[in-house]
């Protein structure tokens, strides 16, 4: 299978401006070089600059989010023009449309930031805990969707699981798009167990539910069901304890291709994981080499071990 099948291709939302368009307030750009040198290969890109789009040229005025009785509305700083509805009725018509497996935003934007927003009252602050005017509205219709912005994907840990969920999320939306049959969601769900169960024992359950009733209920109904589920579930943060649990769980699927001492030494290097001494990506590098060389077919074909294109190195961090 070529990497791509195997990983999938995601289509992912994202400000203009992190790609390098200079459609910033000051008229230059906030390039993401995560973005665009490292990811861009591997996903199709869907950019859009709110700001531009309601027709507010580059350079413009800076805005803000102001307190009103009605809500915080989208206001330019001097001219005192309030672009709320323009911005509300953009927002309605995007979410409504959205195709995508996961959204970058701008941060510290009025319109795009996810977090720590400030919202004004006169010349004063009354809180930073706001999101942009845009950024809500795609949040709010989409609460499953991978959204990060450019500023935690610095992140070593943010970065690797919004990566992770948006190449989960573009294959589970490509099988739906196929003509699907209940085989091959039981073979999607196969494949993605180990990784479900590094995020979740429940949602691991209730996919496996899920996949095992796709002969007996209707198609549509299925997936709907499973798509909540499988979204769901991956939403939930892995952990290091999660991760040794999986990799133990893989080291005992393996079985007798093992000997006693290549098993030791698969299990000294999950216990160095577990300390903290070394990344995630010396156990499974480990792991799949034994399971490649013992026909563990099972094991080496699971998309824990490649969840994304593998060029993207992001489990190389010592959490």
């Amino acid at each position: 299978m070529e990497e791509g099948q195997r990983c999938g291709r995601p289509r992912v939302a994202v400000s203009s401006c992190l790609l390098g368009e200079p459609v910033r307030h000051n008229g230059g750009h906030s390039r993401s070089r995560y973005l665009t040198d490292e990811l861009a290969p591997f996903v199709d890109w869907l950019p859009l600059c709110p700001e531009m789009a309601i027709g507010l040229g580059a350079p413009r005025e800076a805005l803000r989010l102001e307190r009103s009785p009605e809500g915080p509305r989208l206001m330019t700083r001097r001219s005192r023009r309030d672009l709320t509805p323009a911005m509300a009725e953009l927002a309605a018509e995007r979410t409504a449309e959205l195709a995508a497996d996961g959204y970058v935003f701008k941060a510290k934007s009025p319109s795009c930031g996810i977090h720590g927003i400030p919202l004004y009252a006169g010349e004063n602050a009354v809180t930073r805990q706001q999101r942009g005017m845009f950024a809500d509205a795609v949040i709010e219709a989409h609460p499953l969707l991978p959204v990060e912005d450019d500023g935690r994907l610095n992140d070593a840990v943010r970065r690797e699981a919004f990566t992770e969920r948006i190449f989960a999320h573009a294959r589970l939306r490509e099988l739906l798009e196929s003509p699907w049959q209940p085989r091959d969601l039981m073979a999607f769900q196969a494949r993605h167990k180990m990784q479900l169960l590094a995020h979740t024992t429940e949602g691991y359950r209730e996919t496996g539910r899920l996949a095992a009733q796709a002969g007996t209920r209707p198609r549509d109904e299925v997936a709907a069901a499973y798509s909540i589920a499988f979204r769901t579930a991956m939403a939930a943060p892995t952990t290091v304890g999660r991760h040794v649990n999986v990799l133990q769980h893989c080291l005992g699927m393996i079985g007798d291709g093992l000997d006693p001492v290549r098993r030791a030494d698969v299990a000294e290097v999950i216990a160095s994981y577990q300390a903290r001494r070394v990344a995630l990506s010396v156990p499974l590098a480990l792991l799949l080499h034994h399971a490649r060389g013992a026909a563990a077919t099972y094991v080496a074909e699971q998309t824990y071990f490649q969840p994304y294109p593998e060029d993207l190195r992001l489990r190389n961090h010592v959490v």
